[in-house]
């Protein structure tokens, strides 16, 4: 893809400063395309947009193509006219600097029902014409989706491999009595996924507007408790009754001395290449309806995947298997035309890997605080770079860059404060402008860099079960100085927007 030179911000909606205990898609997120805009900034980076579940994790979602309603903003449903003033008035006192997602849930989907029963109840013909487009528009994965979460909700949220056997195993009668049993509840789920995508595709023109361009993220596997996976057993490597025969992860490795056992299912990729690839092939497209760019997650899994068997409590006894991601990519890029994606190619990269990505001319990723315990041979360090690479400064999976640096030996801290000519008392903004003077075709900071975050700004511990996905940014994060200091490195280095 020929990408032209820009930077941006990582920084997923949940984390923007709203009101309700969460960031959404309402007035907040105006204001920061707005920030970026005004600063030069031409690209806005977020996590996965799908319905998270245990955890809260947006890289394991309840379904590919869904989105995550509790991003939906109140006060655009009041606006619109589906929610009053009373409906807000009484809320929970949500802290101001992380999600509480225990408060956040339970509230956002009580907001959400009265949303739903005051659309049912009164006339709204123009919001009933766009659900029924919608409707139309979005079958292919709808339909099995919102049963799925019909189903999930009449079995008080218990994954659907612990289901009764007739529904585990989608009995034709069973489903056919469960859309019956539960009709109100798939109009209900329908509703709620209708209100995401309206607002999400404003959110989405406006930044179009803005000449921002969003680099949306597809994670590789699916959560085994997902629509997809339940809907199409026969696309991975399961048991007769629904239990993966072996799981997803990776080897020990810079985050892990035992590896990180992620638990997904694995794909049978015969399948998939026998019917054409047209799961992934709608995947794509799915995404790409709702960003300008892909960030591929795991790129380094669509040259060979890491296979452990599902008992292994360790992802250390595993055995690398191949996968067919030339045939992969060539079929999208005869469907879809140029493939505007970012290869996340982190990791154990072998030969093979380089070959695959640069055969199909996908910018890789550099990321900047692992390039200064190695010295100057580090292939992380700026003079090593070429033109089709992304640095990030980090990303959400490592320490911000005051967390790192308080965090590494001295022998590195010295290394880093010689590489980049400075006492380190500004650390996060000089390794910001490392990236931004390089000539990495895109570079991109976390917001907890712009705003010289320590440890306890860090978005996700890989391998911690909880406590990850909270952070938000402070109300008043988009101030003067901020906006001076960025918009002159993108003057300073010719990667404004303009």
């Amino acid at each position: 893809m020929n990408f032209e030179r820009s930077a941006g911000v990582l920084l997923h909606p949940t984390s923007l400063a709203a009101t309700y205990g969460i960031g959404d898609l309402g007035n907040e997120a105006y204001a920061w395309l707005d920030f970026l805009h005004q600063t030069h900034c031409g690209l806005w980076q977020i996590l996965p947009l799908g319905p998270t579940g245990y955890g809260d994790s947006p890289y394991q979602c309840f379904s590919a193509f869904a989105g995550n309603i509790y991003l939906i903003s109140p006060d655009f449903l009041l606006r619109d006219g589906l929610l009053d003033e009373a409906d807000l008035q009484e809320r929970p006192n949500f802290p101001e600097h992380y999600v509480d997602y225990g408060m956040v849930i339970p509230w956002k989907i009580s907001i959400l029902n009265r949303a739903y029963e005051r659309f049912c109840a009164a006339s709204y013909p123009s919001i009933k014409r766009a659900f029924e487009i919608f409707i139309h528009e979005n079958q292919s994965w709808l339909e099995e989706f919102t049963l799925f979460m019909a189903l999930k909700d009449a079995h008080h949220g218990a994954a659907w491999f612990e289901w009764e056997h007739p529904l585990r195993l989608r009995d034709n009668k069973a489903v056919a009595k469960a859309h019956k049993q539960f009709h109100e509840a798939i109009h209900r789920h329908s509703f709620f996924q209708f209100l995401f995508f309206q607002q999400w595709q404003q959110l989405y023109a406006y930044a179009k507007e803005k000449k921002v361009r969003i680099i949306g993220d597809i994670p590789i596997f699916m959560a085994h408790d997902s629509a997809e996976v339940w809907a199409n057993p026969h696309l991975f490597f399961m048991d007769k009754n629904g239990a993966p025969d072996v799981v997803a992860g990776v080897p020990p490795d810079y985050f892990s001395p035992t590896g990180q056992l992620w638990g997904n299912p694995l794909y049978r990729w015969d399948v998939h290449e026998a019917n054409g690839f047209d799961w992934w092939l709608e995947r794509i497209r799915a995404v790409l309806s709702m960003v300008d760019i892909i960030r591929l997650d795991h790129f380094r899994g669509f040259s060979a995947f890491w296979e452990v068997p599902a008992k292994e409590k360790t992802a250390m006894n595993g055995r690398w298997m191949p996968a067919p991601g030339e045939k992969l990519f060539s079929t999208i890029a005869q469907q879809l035309g140029e493939l505007p994606i970012i290869a996340e190619d982190l990791g154990v990269i072998t030969p093979d890997v380089v070959q695959l990505r640069q055969q199909f001319n996908l910018p890789g990723m550099k990321i900047l605080v692992f390039a200064f315990d190695e010295g100057a041979e580090d292939h992380d360090l700026p003079h090593h770079y070429t033109k089709d690479c992304v640095v990030y400064t980090g990303t959400h999976d490592n320490d911000t860059i005051r967390g790192w640096y308080a965090r590494v030996n001295e022998e590195e801290r010295d290394f880093t404060r010689r590489y980049l000519r400075t006492d380190g008392h500004d650390i996060a903004w000089d390794v910001i402008r490392a990236a931004w003077s390089s000539v990495a075709v895109f570079s991109l900071t976390t917001m907890q860099d712009l705003l010289s975050l320590g440890n306890e700004a860090r978005m996700n511990f890989p391998s911690r079960p909880s406590g990850n996905w909270i952070w938000r940014m402070p109300a008043n994060s988009l101030n003067d100085m901020l906006f001076h200091r960025l918009a002159e490195l993108n003057w300073l280095y010719s990667r404004g927007n303009e």
